[in-house]
């Protein structure tokens, strides 16, 4: 198995590398993985007590942030290696002083996992989620460097807990130790002979509280917003969009929406009275019903402006972060695909959430939170929910 798991890395370097002629994103991790060992080396090299964190994307950093951030207080002489997979959480956090340094991560093969063993030479690994890269946890555990993976959330459906999923069950019993979200995990991951495993909840709790309390002013957005109802829509998709487009007739709100990706602007641009936030002003911020979010990196600090949000990607893969939203205490809508979600399921069962599948159901939705006060759910949520992030690093 171990050989087909290296012709499957070879065989996706090959097609990410075809798909990278018509797919910008591809294009940039291609170019960016270009020279990224000589960089990482002349970067780290002469430094010692390096700890190596890991984060696929921009939603699993944000489940390592307050992590990495008290690490730090508690060890101020260790340096910080974040590395990344995906663009989106390169191009935000790759300037953020959180980090010594923030890098791609070298593709999962035998000779980069040596390469990052012998220049980088970290004392202790922690991957974020479930970033499963298996020549890398082969080559750490064989010398010796520990490894740990923080707010993981498994499901039973997943290819470790199958019968051809045995050589890969095997490869995780090489981590030193697991941080789960839920008793689910905990269970699964000693189903296959796992038993270094906590239950201790998910950090991104700690994180969201840690943005909601940062200083952050707009007065422009202050201005749109006029001190009427506002929805935020935030990480929106075309179906979201078009779920979106006719609500400012349905009801009486300011819209604010954040697109998932910037190439949704010019569709986003021919709503009915919309502006994008570069070109709002103080002539046309009081005639416009709809604010586009047109800045990569400000979602969570625009949500306190809303009463109510609307998390998009439920008609997609799945939704996107409901936390950084509802942790100003406001209700949050979604679109059906949310299953998978611990947190999702949480907010629909303790009344802070619905689900909506038209614009009809949403405007319904709406109107039923308006006569709802879900500040005390939300404050109650999260005092119980927060704290993951302390005894993760208690232990690390």
């Amino acid at each position: 198995m171990s050989f087909l798991y290296n012709i499957f890395i070879i065989v996706y370097k090959f097609g990410i590398g075809i798909l990278s002629v018509f797919d910008e994103k591809t294009k940039q991790i291609v170019t960016d993985q270009k020279d990224l060992k000589t960089r990482i080396y002349n970067a780290t090299k002469n430094h010692e007590n390096i700890v190596w964190f890991h984060a696929s994307s921009l939603g699993e950093f944000e489940q390592g942030k307050s992590v990495i951030k008290l690490y730090r207080n508690k060890n101020p002489t260790h340096k910080i290696l974040l590395t990344f997979y995906s663009p989106s959480g390169y191009n935000i956090v790759k300037n953020n002083e959180i980090a010594d340094w923030v890098f791609y991560l070298p593709h999962d093969t035998k000779r980069n996992a040596v390469f990052m063993y012998e220049n980088v030479n970290p004392i202790k690994v922690i991957f974020i989620k479930y970033e499963f890269w298996f020549n890398y946890i082969q080559t750490l555990y064989k010398q010796k460097i520990p490894i740990y993976f923080i707010s993981v959330v498994l499901r039973k459906e997943q290819y470790f807990f199958k019968i051809y999923g045995r050589w890969f069950a095997k490869q995780l019993q090489k981590v030193d130790h697991f941080f789960v979200q839920d008793t689910n995990t905990s269970d699964l991951l000693k189903s296959i002979n796992i038993n270094d495993v906590t239950v201790c909840g998910d950090s991104r709790f700690d994180t969201v509280i840690s943005n909601s309390e940062e200083t952050f002013e707009s007065k422009i957005i202050e201005k749109f917003c006029n001190k009427q109802q506002v929805l935020i829509a935030g990480s929106a998709w075309g179906k979201d969009i078009n779920l979106l487009k006719d609500i400012p007739e349905g009801i009486n709100y300011k819209i604010i929406i954040a697109p998932h990706e910037l190439n949704q602007i010019d569709k986003l641009k021919k709503l009915k009275n919309s502006v994008l936030l570069s070109e709002i002003n103080d002539v046309n911020v009081t005639d416009k019903k709809i604010l586009i979010i047109d800045k990569i990196g400000v979602l969570s600090k625009i949500y306190r402006f809303a009463d109510i949000a609307y998390i998009g990607g439920g008609f997609g893969k799945g939704i996107h972060n409901c936390l950084e939203a509802a942790v100003y205490n406001i209700p949050i809508l979604f679109g059906p695909n949310h299953h998978n979600f611990i947190e999702a399921t949480d907010l629909i069962s303790i009344g802070i959430a619905k689900e909506v599948n038209s614009s009809e159901s949403l405007i319904k939705e709406i109107k039923y939170f308006r006569e709802i006060n879900v500040k005390p759910l939300t404050e109650k949520y999260f005092n119980e929910k927060s704290g993951s992030s302390k005894h993760i690093v208690k232990h690390i």
